[in-house]
């Protein structure tokens, strides 16, 4: 018998939160024994899709602006109908030479709602196929509150019409979808949780820093990184600290960086071993990203959250409060950030006598292969 077919359509418009987290679900698949095609639209990010996926890289387009409400290519210009259409005909040509049995969108029709000129003609080429492949939305535990009236409505249409199962990445007993989708229960029927997507426990780090401060993708976060810079100048000299400012941060950002650190902090753009470097640290400096707090949680690093909030953003916001509901993290507002609130929350971080444990469910990427198996049995 055949390995199932797999066609995962992964769009990242800022960070990399979205291509990290559909990487690790796909090479889940990959050692479940799918065989798996993994569909790119963003930026290339060194090390995701990982070495040895098979993978169609569209070409790239970014968000314009923080809102998300419009497409820049590669080089932020605006893109235009023919760049648009030929996109589309590039993903519905690598669709039909997959000829799936799964096909899974990530994020759409709860988020990326941008894609739809590449998307809704995908969704109507599985519904003519013969035979018709699985449909599966794949989403994190929290979503972005819409601000828009109807657009929950028609998400849930758009679900219920087309979709078999939304696989939601997430540990109820953290939060349920319900808390950021008013309208779950319409859909309810096809809701899957498959635990919180965490990459495996960490080696042991081979360097050991007391405090990382890290800014993800690094589009956004220079705020956090400067304030950072600010506090371990405040700070005992003794502390070793790490600023990794992400792969997307602009040059003349981190060129400013360069000149404000002092000598106890080092600066690199990645670390390929963060998730090691996070299990030695004493404290951990983020925002609340999906991937972030799930390597967090793996660790006992104490987090001092600060939420991305622009472009009216609220799934960091509602991480980091459960975060600290739990007892997991600290918090600190993005808006009027400092030196010395860093600091002050570094110290308060430093000197805690110990650190919070929540017993969730880490192994949602392993989950999803076997969740997926199941539904084509």
């Amino acid at each position: 018998m055949s390995a199932p077919r797999v066609f995962f359509y992964v769009q990242h418009l800022l960070g990399i939160g979205h291509i990290a987290r559909a990487s690790r679900i796909a090479s889940a698949l990959q050692d479940d024994g799918f065989d798996i095609t993994i569909v790119t639209g963003g930026l290339p990010v060194a090390g995701f899709p990982p070495s040895g996926l098979k993978t169609v890289a569209l070409p790239p387009v970014v968000a314009s602006n923080a809102g998300f409400s419009g497409l820049a290519d590669e080089h932020g210009l605006a893109v235009d109908e023919a760049f648009l259409h030929r996109r589309r005909d590039l993903l519905l040509a690598a669709f039909r030479e997959a000829k799936p049995d799964v096909v899974i969108i990530e994020a759409f029709p709860f988020g990326r709602r941008q894609m739809r000129f590449e998307l809704l003609p995908l969704m109507e080429a599985i519904e003519t196929s013969q035979p018709r492949p699985k449909l599966m939305s794949s989403v994190r535990d929290i979503l972005q509150e819409n601000r828009k009236p109807g657009r929950d409505a028609e998400t849930a249409a758009l679900v219920q019409a087309h979709f078999d199962c939304v696989l939601v990445h997430g540990d109820p007993d953290f939060i349920r979808l319900e808390d950021t989708f008013p309208l779950t229960s319409e859909i309810s029927d096809k809701i899957v949780y498959t635990g919180i997507v965490a990459p495996p426990v960490p080696a042991e780090p081979d360097e050991v820093y007391d405090i990382i401060a890290s800014a993800g993708g690094g589009a956004v976060g220079m705020d956090l990184l400067m304030a950072a810079a600010e506090a371990a100048k405040i700070l005992p000299a003794e502390l070793r600290w790490l600023l990794i400012s992400g792969p997307n941060l602009p040059e003349p950002n981190f060129t400013a960086l360069t000149d404000a650190i002092p000598a106890n902090v080092q600066l690199v753009r990645f670390r390929k071993d963060f998730p090691s470097l996070l299990r030695g640290a004493r404290v951990s400096i983020s925002q609340a990203g999906y991937n972030t707090v799930g390597d967090l949680l793996q660790t006992n690093c104490r987090p001092i959250l600060i939420p991305f909030v622009a472009g009216g953003e609220t799934e960091q916001t509602v991480r980091a409060e459960r975060m600290v509901k739990l007892g997991l993290a600290d918090l600190l507002p993005e808006d009027g950030l400092t030196g010395d609130l860093v600091g002050t929350a570094v110290n308060t971080a430093l000197t805690a006598t110990a650190n919070a444990t929540a017993s969730l469910d880490l192994d949602g990427a392993r989950k999803t292969a076997r969740i997926i198996r199941s539904i084509l049995s």
